[in-house]
């Protein structure tokens, strides 16, 4: 088996593309980036800043919804609930 890549076309870049500014948000002392993904209307990235590692997490409003900002602080208040004190990632 040959792990050397093979000619031809490169795959396109599967990471997501965001419309707009991102939104800053600070929660109970967590700054958090919201970003709208593009050509997906409702669908949200949360990327925690503050956090201890790389780590976020995803979200899509019913039927494509625009979230507002009290949801989306709602929803980050609920990811911190389930995050691991010691390990920093969501309690198993």
């Amino acid at each position: 088996m040959n792990s050397e890549p093979e000619p031809g076309i490169a795959p396109e870049d599967q990471s997501p593309r965001y419309a707009g500014d991102p939104i800053l948000l600070t929660v109970d002392g967590h700054d958090f980036r919201v970003r709208v993904r593009t050509g997906e209307p409702g669908t949200y990235d949360f990327d925690w800043l503050s956090g201890p590692h790389d780590y976020g997490f995803g979200l899509s409003g019913a039927a494509g919804a625009p979230m507002s900002r009290a949801a989306m602080e709602e929803a980050i208040r609920g990811f911190l609930a389930g995050i691991d004190p010691a390990t920093g990632y969501l309690a198993q």
